[in-house]
């Protein structure tokens, strides 16, 4: 189990704004900012729920090439609710929400490319 993961950004203030309304439709939102004077470098976000920050964003240097995360939803509705979300915040479509059933049955999921390139998805696990 992963307690956390970070991604370099370009733009923290413009991939912040990205994730805010991306996310809200999964109930995830901003936990904590770092400032760079607070971290001795760049500044940081950190996004999460019930308090704990699982999904951070920091300036530095990005990765080469883009990564994949995927965000559990609590409903199809929520998967369809981040989808239209992410592309309404800058976002480009990467996979409108279906189901995926090479994965199994029930693994409803979508896709959009954020600012940076990196390919994030929301997946349900529940039938229907």
């Amino acid at each position: 189990m992963l307690d956390h993961v970070g991604l370099a950004v370009r733009n923290v203030e413009r991939a912040k704004s990205f994730y805010v309304t991306a996310l809200a439709p999964l109930d995830i939102g901003i936990i904590i900012e770092l400032t760079a004077e607070q971290t001795g470098g760049d500044a940081h976000v950190g996004f999460g729920s019930a308090g704990k920050p699982y999904f951070w964003i920091g300036g530095g240097k990005p990765v080469q090439g883009p990564v994949h995360i995927a965000f559990t939803a609590p409903s199809r509705a929520a998967v369809d609710a981040f989808y239209r979300a992410a592309l309404a915040a800058g976002g480009r479509d990467n996979g409108a929400p279906g189901i995926r059933a090479h994965y199994h049955p029930n693994y409803y999921g979508a896709f959009a490319f954020d600012l940076d390139g990196h390919n994030v998805e929301a997946v349900c696990h529940l039938p229907e």
